[in-house]
């Protein structure tokens, strides 16, 4: 069976002090819940990863890093390569992100080379996939969802696969105005299990961690959450507040 996660994406935002804040919120928040069975990962700017990683030390939650360079050193300015990632403590990261394809036109070849050299480290990687409006009016976000998913994971072997976790942003859904059903996260989920059974076999893909990367907020997690093929999620805004975050982590009880 998959693992139950929820993962916060911090995106821009918080200042080291405030990361540490809202970490140590976290774990207070969490010490009051009943969600044991969840991994909860924090993805924290790169700034505030050292410090994040020594706050939640010894807790329940975990920590990501938001993007990394698929070179292992060089002349790469400003970038951060998965073995300096890992020195930091970091557990997880998130590769392929909408907005890093976007903004950055980080393409199939990039992030394929990045999912290698994290894995390689011995990183888990939270690998994002989806479609824009457009490709979802057309009927294409099956064709679109699969591509990417065939042409950034499908090189890997089994046992590097397993060590991925998927996570499906409805791009067209995130700050649009636009809500995705807890049905329609459900019906591509099943699509995306079902397209990595066909290459990886039943066992591998049922045991695959597939998270919902939408609008996911304490009021709409719980029926998100309860779908068969959704095992958690990917949050954006509702992350950077304790007490919403717990909400969503706990939905699924």
């Amino acid at each position: 069976m998959a693992r139950k996660i929820v993962a916060g994406n911090w995106k821009m935002n918080k200042t080291v002090s405030e990361g540490v804040q809202l970490v140590e919120e976290l774990k207070n928040e969490l010490a009051k819940a009943n969600a044991s069975d969840v991994t909860v990962v924090v993805s924290p700017p790169y700034v505030s990863l050292t410090e994040v990683v020594k706050t939640a030390a010894g807790s329940q939650v975990e920590v990501s890093a938001q993007n990394v360079h698929q070179e292992a050193s060089g002349a790469y300015t400003a970038e951060v390569s998965a073995d300096m990632l890992k020195s930091a403590g970091v557990g997880y990261v998130i590769i392929g992100h909408s907005e890093r394809r976007e903004y950055f036109a980080e393409n199939a070849v990039d992030i394929a080379k990045k999912i290698d050299a994290v894995i390689a480290q011995g990183l888990t990687p939270i690998y994002c996939c989806g479609e824009v409006k457009e490709e979802r009016e057309s009927g294409n976000q099956n064709a679109i969802v699969g591509g990417q998913i065939k042409d950034e994971l499908f090189h890997l072997s089994d046992a590097d696969f397993e060590k991925v976790v998927i996570a499906y942003e409805p791009v067209w859904a995130i700050g649009t105005g636009l809500t995705a059903s807890a049905d329609q996260a459900q019906d591509m989920h099943a699509f995306i299990r079902g397209f990595v059974a066909d290459k990886f076999g039943k066992v591998i893909a049922k045991e695959t961690s597939i998270l919902y990367g939408g609008s996911c907020k304490p009021t709409n997690a719980a029926e998100i959450f309860s779908k068969p093929d959704v095992d958690g999620g990917l949050i954006g805004g509702a992350a950077l507040n304790a007490t919403d975050f717990v909400g969503i982590i706990t939905a699924f009880n």
